[in-house]
């Protein structure tokens, strides 16, 4: 079940089902000294809030890892996770090629948000059209270590060697790890069944939860 809150808007209070209130500025959650009082949100709804009505966003982008080589089903998943994290105000960090990569940055694109390609290549003309910041590393497959390095977490679509290694890595890192849509059973991988499922846990993580 996806996680719900209570926000209060207009005094910038957010509440657990705990009753604890989010210290935003510090990203932790303590116990209120305010009744708890405002409209239910979902966790995406309260990350939004954070990244777009507070002075406190989170400037880590959200990774976002999958092959080039995918089937529509994967495609699908991974342009809806573009749009949700666009939506909550986060940044996309990708491999910045084609396939899931070219996926998740047309929905956050298309949505307004900001993605960045951290390519193999040395050439920025490899980077799929959507991506917004293309960073040419030259470095080759290397390069997956700075991604899984740089992102907040990592959603993980589908499953290649490429990938795998991106799994690995952020799981060494101590990232959180979210997998659908055939993502391979690694130890520590949060494992979902839908894009909403995925979107929650990467609201968990900006929330600090």
């Amino acid at each position: 079940m996806n996680a719900t809150y209570r926000l209060n808007r207009q005094h910038g209070l957010l509440f657990d089902e705990l009753g604890r209130c989010f210290d935003a500025q510090r990203r932790v959650w303590v116990n209120a000294s305010a009744p708890v009082i405002g409209e239910v949100v979902d966790g995406c709804d309260a990350a939004a809030w954070l990244q777009q009505e507070t002075a406190f966003r989170v400037r880590v982008p959200a990774g976002v890892i999958g092959p080039r080589e995918a089937p529509d089903s994967q495609l699908r998943a991974a342009e809806e996770v573009g749009r949700g994290l666009a939506a909550m105000g986060l940044a996309v960090i990708c491999g910045g090629r084609h396939g899931v990569m070219e996926a998740v940055c047309r929905g956050a694109a298309n949505a307004g948000g900001v993605t960045i390609g951290m390519l193999p290549d040395a050439d920025p003309s490899f980077a799929n059209p959507h991506v917004g910041i293309v960073i040419a590393t030259g470095i080759g497959e290397a390069r997956n270590a700075l991604i899984a390095r740089a992102a907040l977490c990592l959603v993980v679509i589908g499953d290649s060697f490429g990938t795998l290694s991106e799994v690995a890595l952020g799981r060494q890192f101590g990232k959180l790890v979210i997998g659908l849509e055939g993502a391979a059973r690694v130890d520590g991988v949060v494992h979902v069944d839908s894009v909403d499922r995925a979107l929650d846990e990467v609201a968990r993580c900006v929330l600090a939860r």
